[in-house]
C-alpha cells in the first residue's frame, strides 16, 4: 500500500515538474518573441526612414548632376567665346600692326619735316618760297601749294592721333574682354568642382545608407530567422514533452506488467513449493524440500543521456578563443560521409539551411525532467530529418561539411540547458555531458 502511494506522489510531482517546466519555458518563449517583435518594428521603421533618406539623397544627386551638365555647357560657352576672343584678337594683332607701321611711318614723316623746318628756320623757309614766284600766277600756285601742304600736315597729325588713340582702345578691350572670360571660366570651373565634391559626398553618403539598409535588412531576416526558430521550438518543446510523458507511461506500463509477472511467478513458486512440502509430508519423509531458485534479474542496461554526436577529433572546445565566446565544441574528421547522429532522443525543433550555421538541426529534449536542446551546424548536405519530427538517440541526421560560417569541415555541436535563445545564455559546455 504505502508502495503504491509513493508512486502515485511521484507521478503527482513528475506531472506537475512537467507542467511547471512546460509553463514556464514557453512563458520564456513567448517573451523573447514578443521582444524580438518589438525590435523587427523598430528595425523596420529604422529601415523606412533609410530609404526615406536615400530617396532625399537620389534626389540631390539628380539635382547637382543637373547642374554640373549646366555648369559644363556654360563652361564649354565660355571656352568657345574665350576662342572667338582669342581669334579676334589675332586679327586685332595684324591690324595693330598695319596702325603701327603707319603710325612709325608718319613718325619718320613728320620728323624729316620737323628738321626740315628746324633747318630752314621755319617761317621764313615758306617766306622763301613765296618770294621765289616768277610770276603772280605762279606765286598763287605757291600759296596753294603750301596750303595743301599744311592741310596735309594737320590731318597726318590727326590721322596719327586716332590711330593711336584706335591701338590703345583696341588693346584695352581685348584684353579686358580676355580678363573677364578667363575670371568666368575660372568661377564655373570652380562652381563645377565644388558640384562633384558636393555630388561624391552624396554618393559616399548614399552608399553608406546603402550599406546601412543591406545590414538592417540582414538583421530583420536574423530576427525573423530567430522567431521562427522560437515558434517552432514552441511546437517541438509541446511535441516533445507529450512524448517523453507517452514514454514514460510506457516505461511505468512495461514495469508494471513486469513487476507483475514477477509477483505471478513468486506465487506461482510459493503454491508449488507448498504442494511440495505437503506431499512431502504426507509420504512421511524426514528429508527438507529446497525452496525453488529465485529468479535472476534481468541486467540493467546501461544508459547514457547523451552520447557523442559524430566521430572524430574535437578540435575546438566550449568557451572563449580569439574570435570571442564559443558556445559549443567542434569535432573532425577527414572523409566526404562522417556521419552525424542525434546525442539524444527528441523532437526536431527546426532543420533548415543558416547563413552562419549552414545546413544544420536544432532538436528539443526532454530527460529527466529537465529540458534541453542540441544544435548540429555545418553538414555537409540538406537535413536528412525534418521539422517536427521525433527522433531517437542515434538516429542519422547527416553528415559532417563545412556550410555556412565555416573555416573547413566539422561538426559545431551545441547544448543547451533549457531552450534555445539569440543570447545563448542557456549554453554549457557540452563535454561534461557526453564523456
Amino acid at each position: 500500500m504505502k508502495r503504491k502511494l509513493v508512486m502515485a506522489t511521484l507521478s503527482l510531482s513528475l506531472a506537475f515538474s512537467t507542467y511547471t517546466v512546460s509553463a514556464e519555458t514557453l512563458s520564456s518563449i513567448k517573451k523573447k518573441q514578443e521582444q524580438n517583435r518589438s525590435e523587427q518594428n523598430k528595425t523596420k521603421s529604422e529601415l523606412k526612414e533609410n530609404q526615406n533618406q536615400q530617396d532625399y539623397m537620389v534626389k540631390q544627386i539628380e539635382e547637382l548632376e543637373s547642374s554640373i551638365g549646366k555648369t559644363l555647357t556654360q563652361i564649354g560657352n565660355k571656352k568657345e567665346s574665350i576662342k572667338e576672343t582669342k581669334a579676334s584678337i589675332e586679327k586685332l594683332k595684324e591690324e595693330i600692326e598695319v596702325l603701327e607701321k603707319r603710325i612709325k611711318e608718319r613718325d619718320e614723316l613728320l620728323k624729316e619735316r620737323v628738321s626740315s623746318m628746324y633747318e630752314s628756320g621755319g617761317a621764313v623757309n615758306y617766306l622763301d618760297v613765296l618770294l621765289g614766284a616768277k610770276d603772280f600766277g605762279d606765286f598763287l600756285d605757291r600759296v596753294f601749294a603750301l596750303n595743301v601742304i599744311a592741310e596735309q600736315d594737320k590731318a597726318i597729325l590727326e590721322e596719327h592721333k586716332q590711330d593711336k588713340a584706335s591701338v590703345e582702345k583696341k588693346k584695352g578691350e581685348v584684353e579686358s574682354e580676355l580678363t573677364s572670360l578667363n575670371k568666368s571660366l575660372n568661377e564655373l570651373e570652380g562652381l563645377n568642382q565644388k558640384l562633384k565634391d558636393q555630388k561624391k559626398q552624396k554618393n559616399a553618403l548614399l552608399a553608406q545608407l546603402e550599406k546601412e539598409e543591406e545590414h538592417l535588412h540582414d538583421h530583420i531576416m536574423q530576427l525573423d530567422e530567430k522567431n521562427e526558430l522560437l515558434s517552432a521550438q514552441e511546437a517541438a518543446i509541446k511535441a516533445e514533452i507529450a512524448r517523453a510523458k507517452k514514454e514514460e507511461e510506457e516505461r511505468k506500463k512495461r514495469e508494471a506488467a513486469a513487476r507483475a509477472a514477477a509477483e505471478a511467478a513468486a506465487a506461482k513458486a510459493k503454491a508449488e513449493a507448498a504442494a511440495r512440502a505437503k506431499s512431502s509430508s504426507n509420504s512421511g519423509s524426514s528429508r527438507p524440500v529446497s525452496p525453488p531458485p529465485a529468479p535472476t534479474p534481468a541486467p540493467t542496461p546501461v544508459s547514457r543521456d547523451f552520447i557523442f554526436p559524430t566521430q572524430g577529433v574535437i578540435t575546438s572546445n566550449f568557451g572563449y578563443r580569439s574570435s570571442g565566446m564559443h558556445y559549443g565544441m567542434d569535432i573532425a574528421q577527414g572523409g566526404s560521409t562522417v556521419p552525424i547522429v542525434a546525442a539524444a532522443s527528441g523532437t526536431v525543433s527546426k532543420a533548415y539551411y543558416s547563413s552562419s550555421y549552414g545546413n544544420c538541426v536544432y532538436i528539443t529534449h526532454y530527460i529527466n525532467g529537465q529540458l534541453y536542446t542540441t544544435v548540429y551546424a555545418h553538414m555537409r548536405t540538406t537535413p536528412a530529418v525534418r521539422s517536427g519530427q521525433s527522433v531517437s538517440q542515434g538516429t542519422f541526421l547527416g553528415y559532417q561539411g563545412n556550410t555556412g560560417a565555416s573555416r573547413g569541415q566539422h561538426l559545431h555541436f551545441e547544448l543547451h540547458k533549457g531552450p534555445w535563445n539569440a543570447s545563448k545564455s542557456n549554453a554549457v559546455n557540452p563535454r561534461p555531458y557526453i564523456q
